[in-house]
């Protein structure tokens, strides 16, 4: 028997998901990310991500 999943797993599944898919496109194209690093933005290729999380 499958487990129901809360709304809220539901929702923290799908936004993984949809971070899976914009980091895999930007290494696609080549576009940088923006992410949030020691309280301020900063730009870093989709692919080095990958590398540092070991995907």
């Amino acid at each position: 028997m499958k487990k129901r999943l809360s709304l809220q797993d539901k929702a923290f599944k799908a936004l993984k998901e949809a971070v899976r898919e914009v980091v895999k496109r930007h290494a696609e194209t080549g576009r940088p990310l923006a992410i949030w690093k020691n309280g301020k933005v900063v730009h870093v290729s989709a692919k080095q991500l990958l590398r540092k999380n070991g995907k």
